[in-house]
């Protein structure tokens, strides 16, 4: 669901989140987010979502050849781990500061 006032979507993931892929080549391996790309709705996870890159030989690879690295996966494909390792959607509500702060469903533990 876009947001009116904002057109950057309100993501349930962040960098450095732990997540399990529920769909894909990769069902069932779970990674920590590198990157999240908001425009595309993507992440990047560690070690999900592994291709061959066929580069040519320059300053930063000397040999060029085959590089495998991770690919961006689309976030409707990841799903959440809280501290215990399992599964769960997320919530949004307001701390007593008055700030929002994640929780999980399953849980409702607090998200840092």
């Amino acid at each position: 669901m876009e947001r009116k006032y904002n057109k950057q979507a309100k993501l349930h993931i962040k960098k450095g989140d732990m997540v399990q892929v529920i769909a894909g080549d990769d069902k069932g391996k779970k990674g920590r987010i590198i990157e999240v790309i908001r425009e595309t709705k993507r992440a990047l996870v560690e070690g999900i979502n592994i291709v061959s890159r066929h580069t040519k030989p320059n300053a930063k690879n000397q040999n060029g050849g085959i590089i495998k690295k991770e690919a961006p996966v689309h976030i409707s494909n990841l799903m959440l781990l809280d501290k215990a390792g399992n599964p769960t959607r997320i919530g949004r509500k307001t701390n007593d500061a008055g700030k929002l702060v994640r929780f999980a469903k399953k849980s409702g533990e607090l998200i840092d």
